[in-house]
């Protein structure tokens, strides 16, 4: 349990950073260079291979080299646990909002 804990942290904590959810977002569209990637943001490129890093750490992306050039694609893995996690607060919260719901209106029954 405590290493799916620390699996979900970094694949919250590589969403924390605008930059990272860019190149996810663009990722979506399909498999890109680290070139083609980095183009839109104004860093340098050992500072945008940070953000490959840790995407690449949280199981984000995966990336592979072909002769000089290193192209990046998206590990759905992550995207499952990520969603996992969010169905099961979903349903915690919903769960607790049902009660809730029920209580309110057996209160307003017993009022009337």
């Amino acid at each position: 349990m405590a290493h799916y804990s620390e699996h979900l942290n970094g694949i919250f904590q590589a969403l924390a950073d605008p930059t990272r959810r860019a190149v996810l977002q663009r990722l979506s569209r399909g498999p890109a260079s680290i070139t083609e990637l980095a183009e839109p943001f104004d860093m340098a490129l050992p500072s945008f291979m940070k953000h490959i890093r840790l995407l690449e750490d949280s199981g984000w992306i995966q990336t592979r080299k072909e002769g000089r050039v290193r192209t990046c694609g998206i590990d759905r893995k992550s995207f499952a646990a990520a969603e996992g996690w969010l169905s099961a607060q979903r349903a915690v919260w919903e769960g607790r909002t049902d009660r809730l719901e029920r209580f309110v209106t057996v209160a307003r029954k017993k009022e009337q």
